[in-house]
């Protein structure tokens, strides 16, 4: 597998997105208001996502219209 993988790339965002879901379970909104490194992972969490979003390619996306 290549860093230009697209399956790659999904799993990566497949498993961040289950991990930072897994980090907010049972917490209000307000916990993330409070807890600071909560905060700092989620947000890396999402960056995470976003870097591995574009490195799916535009063929790939269009297989899939349904996700944004």
């Amino acid at each position: 597998m290549t860093r230009r993988d697209p399956d790659l790339a999904i799993r990566h965002m497949v498993d961040h997105a289950r991990e930072a879901l897994a980090m907010v379970e049972g917490r209000s909104r307000q916990d993330l208001g409070d807890d600071r490194k909560l905060e700092l992972a989620l947000v890396r969490l999402l960056e995470i996502i976003g870097e591995a979003a574009n490195r799916v390619p535009v063929e790939t996306q269009e297989s899939y219209p349904e996700v944004p």
